[in-house]
């Protein structure tokens, strides 16, 4: 085909291979997450898991689970299922857990594990941005246009009303990992009906 923009070869062999770190911009949000989990102590958080066991198998380690959680949760990806498959397709999360791609039952089972620990990297990670001037409501735009002022209910804060937010923030919270739980046991429902009729 003349005259169009031409791709490489699929087999085409390259002597030195590209790293997937070339594929990942420096300020793609991956590297905040990789360097967000890095400076967290999973350990006081309440991750289990953390120091390996001296027999068995080795298992992965919470902050690589952790991470694909934080990826999946910003990239709308709630199913382990799915996080199972963007991990062996999608170059973002090759290079944020440096190629691993753990089965679908370890990443729920994580999520089932460190319900009260992901909540906390969820607060900590609040207060990071806070830190960082990130999230602010001191910003105003001004397009000449006229408000009437209302000092209600609902547009004043004290300090009951805020820790009244951050319970519900934390509800919320509970809330995206009961979804994900039962997406995940849907999910499985659905294969085990598929299975059924082609073992008879």
């Amino acid at each position: 085909m003349k005259r169009f923009v031409e791709g490489d070869d699929r087999k085409q062999v390259a002597l030195l291979p590209e790293c997937v770190d070339d594929y990942v911009g420096q300020d793609n949000p991956v590297r905040v997450i990789d360097a967000f989990v890095d400076e967290l102590d999973l350990t006081e958080l309440g991750f289990n898991g953390t120091t390996p066991a001296l027999t068995g198998r080795p298992s992965y380690h919470p902050g690589v689970v952790l991470m694909m959680y934080i990826y999946g949760y910003l990239n709308r990806i709630p199913s382990s299922r799915r996080l199972e498959r963007e991990c062996q397709r999608n170059v973002e999360l090759m290079w944020l857990t440096g190629r691993l791609a753990p089965d679908f039952k370890t990443i729920a089972d994580f999520r089932r594990d460190s319900g009260a620990a992901i909540r906390k990297v969820c607060r900590r990670f609040v207060e990071l941005c806070r830190g960082l001037k990130l999230l602010s409501s001191d910003m105003v735009a001004i397009d000449g246009s006229k408000f009437k002022a209302s000092n209600s209910r609902d547009m004043n804060y004290t300090a009951s009303k805020i820790d009244k937010r951050q319970k519900q923030i934390e509800e919320s919270e509970q809330r995206y990992l009961d979804l994900i739980e039962s997406a995940d046991r849907r999910q499985t429902l659905r294969e085990d009906r598929r299975a059924a009729p082609a073992d008879a």
